[in-house]
């Protein structure tokens, strides 16, 4: 089997501004290009060099040539949010998206993952984590191409959500793409082309773990990985459709195998209100920077956090985010939480209106400008009067959805002395390393 092409998408704008260093080749004419570039949308067409076309192909015609891109947001609606100028290997494909230009980066697995594992994580991190990861991104970048396959073959679209009067039930997944197998931000993986400065050290791991990934009875795993757990895994289903996969359960982040019910409030609320030992349990500067580049190290709480609105600011953002004028908000109560004390359904009640929302990603969405780190948390209410709070904490634990590998969590683990074959073993029970090409 050869190595499989993927296709990134980078960005989605009405210009775009690039600048090709070295040769290429422009498919759609022969035509050799090099230099700055600038390509636009205008009347359903990309115009380019005064002539309108319906897709643009920049083709590198040697190994060292690289494309640059102009102002690429990363971080897209998370607190981290900022442009910045990136470069690419690879093929640079332009297409119509709607009014926009979707940006498209083609280049091969392998290299793709070469970016990823320095764009997701520090390219100084310790070398068993850094396989381990790339095994977890390569199973999970395959997983989707092969599942994007699938879904073109059906004729009904991929149900992601569900809706009454009642509630909204919205997950996130990269269905949500149709021009390009995966995105280059967290929605999908970090992916950030050759601009992140990788090392020897992955460039060995890459070679060491070429075309392993984790399946399960011959088949790819989707293996999907968190920033920070909190201390305790959660279940696929919880936070994406209701398809339970049997290697993304409800884990304790630690040597020890026990943990309470977290899915019942009171052992949730006792569990996030504690800080019970755990491998992502940690503020050691050292490991926290294998894991977290220059942007996420502006996070420092993250096992445990608060955040705290007074009324109006919540009501103005809940109105905001959801589009729902719940007037002033009374309460929010969990409805139900995942095995890792996630909320997966919250009951929002305002003067004006009561209405359910869910799952995870929606919920850190709605209650935050960005997104909240995780939807596990617990509310306090203070400063009541005549039933209105004057003032909302929300205290939680964790950063990110919690399922699959804990990316704090496996530093711990590797510099604990565990291998990537353990540390994949802990975070994806049941699940082996298969070599596919």
């Amino acid at each position: 089997m050869k190595t499989p092409i993927v296709n990134v998408g980078i960005m989605n704008e009405t210009t775009v501004s690039f600048i090709l260093h070295g040769n290429y080749q422009l498919l759609e004419t022969g035509a050799e290009i090099t230099g700055e570039q600038l390509a636009e949308i205008q009347n359903e067409h990309i115009l380019y060099q005064e002539k309108g076309y319906q897709e643009l192909h920049f083709k590198p015609l040697h190994p060292d040539s690289f494309f640059e891109l102009k102002s690429v947001t990363i971080g897209l609606k998370f607190h981290w949010q900022r442009k910045e100028d990136q470069c690419f290997s690879g093929t640079l494909r332009i297409v119509i998206d709607g009014e926009h230009l979707a940006v498209i980066n083609q280049i091969d697995t392998e290299s793709y993952l070469t970016s990823v594992i320095s764009s997701e994580m520090s390219a100084h991190a310790s070398k068993e984590l850094l396989k381990a990861h790339a095994v977890i991104s390569r199973s999970w970048l395959l997983a989707q191409i092969e599942k994007n396959q699938q879904l073109k073959s059906q004729e009904k679209s991929q149900q992601s959500y569900f809706q009454d009067e009642k509630q909204l039930i919205r997950w996130y997944d990269r269905e949500d793409h149709t021009l390009f197998d995966v995105c280059a931000d967290d929605h999908c993986q970090r992916y950030q082309g050759i601009t992140r400065a990788s090392t020897p050290i992955v460039r060995e791991v890459i070679q060491e773990t070429w075309g392993e990934i984790l399946s399960e009875n011959h088949c790819i795993c989707d293996a999907r990985f968190s920033k920070c757990c909190g201390g305790v895994t959660e279940q696929f289903e919880y936070c994406w459709e209701p398809v339970p996969h049997s290697y993304l359960i409800a884990l304790r982040d630690s040597k020890e195998n026990s943990f309470p019910d977290l899915t019942q409030e009171k052992e949730a609320e006792k569990w996030i209100r504690t800080a019970p030992e755990a491998f992502c349990n940690t503020q050691d500067k050292g490991i926290l920077c294998q894991v977290l580049n220059n942007y996420d190290q502006e996070t420092t709480d993250f096992y445990r956090w608060k955040v705290t609105y007074i009324q109006e600011e919540l009501s103005a953002l809940i109105y905001k985010k959801s589009g729902i004028d719940f007037g002033r908000i009374i309460d929010l109560i969990p409805v139900s939480r995942g095995t890792s004390g996630r909320i997966d359904q919250l009951k929002i009640i305002g003067t004006q209106r009561t209405y359910i929302i869910g799952k995870e990603l929606e919920i850190r969405r709605t209650l935050s400008e960005s997104h909240l780190y995780s939807s596990a948390f617990v509310v306090e209410k203070e400063d009541i009067q005549e039933g209105i709070p004057g003032r909302f904490l929300l205290i939680g634990a964790g950063w990110g959805h919690g399922v699959g590998l804990c990316q704090i969590g496996a530093a711990m683990m590797s510099t604990a002395g565990y291998n990537y074959r353990q540390i994949l073993s802990h975070y994806y029970p049941g699940a082996i390393i298969e070599k596919r090409y």
